[in-house]
């Protein structure tokens, strides 16, 4: 893990408005907490392998995502690099720490892992569900809400938009959705 700890990302700095002159901190994975409803699952398969291979002989190359939450720090993204890390017995891992409010972290959640290559439908559709909600709840993106009169993004809903960043077309989203309420063995 040498490699992180000196690495100067002003990329990331801007990126991620991080306040840390080097825009990196080592954490405790003991004080990971997943991120809530996280519906991207963690496997322990092959790729899995790689990944825990590639932490043991070239340390943790990306930082997670994390921010602030009842004295320990929330995953945003990073939930396989976490789970990599406690199989090796790592106690710290290069995180960016972000002041993010619940419908924030919950966007980047499921931007950061919605273009893995193998993604569930079941989890698609729990991604697009909750993102979908964070999207019409935020007050502050004018773009992304609906107002009392007319859409404020020149008539587009946020099921348009969403359907634009993720290359879906609006009834394949709502397709996905729809698979949020079937039986949860069904689901499995």
């Amino acid at each position: 893990m040498g490699i992180a700890n000196n690495i100067k990302l002003s990329s990331f700095d801007s990126l991620f408005g991080n306040d840390n002159p080097n825009g990196i901190t080592e954490i405790s994975v003991s004080a990971l907490i997943d991120f809530k409803n996280h519906p991207f699952k963690v496997k322990n398969d092959e790729k899995m392998a790689d990944m825990i291979e590639s932490i043991k002989e070239y340390g943790v190359l990306t930082p997670i995502i994390v921010r602030p939450k009842n004295n320990n720090y929330e995953v945003i993204s990073g939930h396989r690099r976490k789970f990599a890390c406690k199989q090796l017995g790592i106690t710290k891992i290069p995180s960016i720490i972000k002041d993010l409010n619940d419908d924030e972290a919950t966007i980047l959640m499921i931007d950061s892992n919605i273009q893995r290559e193998e993604i569930l439908p079941s989890e698609k559709a729990f991604a697009y569900k909750m993102k979908l909600d964070a999207m019409k709840r935020q007050g502050k993106r004018t773009d992304l809400t609906c107002g009392q009169v007319d859409h404020k993004l020149k008539g587009k809903r946020s099921i348009d938009i969403l359907a634009e960043e993720t290359d879906e077309s609006r009834k394949q989203i709502q397709r996905f959705i729809r698979l949020t309420n079937l039986n949860k063995n069904l689901l499995a």
